[in-house]
């Protein structure tokens, strides 16, 4: 596996704090967003890896590791393990192989890890183990069901897996689900599930990052004169009130109404409403009358 400098990507450097890191992912995230970039073929590869830079770097114990092993750092664990032994099994050989040399953890990781998961073998007379193959999988869902926090269940190699999917899930983010990939060879751990979600949008709402927009209809009285009316949110339906002399294309924002920030309970974005001010049709005579009258005042 090729190296990716997850720090490059967000464009910071290594002694970015966490806050300099959420603040860059932001920033990236809304440069790169795909629904922000139709034309761009790329959009959706460099938008996956702005958010595994982000997932990486803003776990602390992630980011860690990464720091230490580079493109190895997801097998972090297993290579403390064995380094772990290798100096357990030389210490109780150390008086009957004085001379001898220790191997493994004192090379390139990446020649460890070929050797312990896909390479000629481990020690003597020990079958080498290999870790499971990951999986990649599509999951589709409603801007709705993004809104909640929910559970799913999922058939994966024919066995069921329950997960828990937070609110404000991005379309074509991808998570991982660690152990439920193909399953590890002669004692190896199995590999990752990684599951990429693709959003659809079945409502009136436009969602660009945390924030929603919508467009609503404004008969011509309620413009001219001000009045209250009922617009609907995700959340339910809210009461608006418009300001007389309301032009068309005027926008009001609800703060709040908007979409869920990603595992940030409490936080939402905002709704963001632009008035279309409708011209009323099939006027009888009368109605003709006082606009005429009108138009002359």
């Amino acid at each position: 596996m090729d190296f990716v400098d997850y720090y490059k990507i967000l464009g910071i450097n290594k002694s970015a704090t966490a806050k300099d890191i959420k603040a860059a992912y932001r920033k990236m995230a809304r440069k790169v967003h795909p629904d922000l970039n139709p034309n761009d073929k790329d959009a959706k590869r460099n938008f996956q890896q702005i958010n595994e830079a982000n997932e990486v770097l803003s776990d602390p114990e992630k980011r860690k590791k990464y720091d230490q092993y580079g493109k190895d750092w997801q097998h972090a664990d297993e290579f403390e393990k064995q380094k772990q032994y290798q100096g357990q099994s030389s210490a109780s050989r150390g008086s009957r192989y004085s001379g001898a040399e220790s191997s493994g953890a004192g090379g390139d990781f990446s020649d460890f890890f070929e050797s312990m998961f896909g390479g000629s073998g481990g020690g003597r007379g020990r079958q080498a183990k290999y870790r499971g193959e990951d999986f990649n999988a599509e999951l589709q869902l409603n801007l709705t069901d993004a809104y909640e926090t929910h559970q799913q269940t999922l058939t994966v190699n024919g066995k069921k897996i329950r997960i828990t999917i937070p609110a404000g899930i991005e379309n074509g983010q991808i998570i991982k689900i660690s152990g439920h990939g193909g399953p590890g060879v002669n004692g190896g751990p199995n590999g990752d599930l990684y599951i990429e979600f693709s959003i659809t949008n079945h409502s009136i709402f436009k969602r660009l990052g945390n924030n929603l927009y919508a467009t609503i209809d404004l008969d011509i009285y309620k413009a001219v004169l001000g009045g209250e009316i009922t617009v609907d949110t995700l959340d339910g339906q809210v009461k608006l009130k418009v300001k007389p002399e309301t032009q068309n294309g005027s926008k009001v924002k609800l703060k709040g109404k908007g979409f869920p920030v990603y595992k940030k309970e409490g936080q939402f974005g905002d709704l963001l409403l632009t008035y279309n001010i409708k011209v009323p049709t099939n006027l009888t005579d009368k109605q003709k009358e006082l606009f005429t009258e009108l138009s002359k005042s």
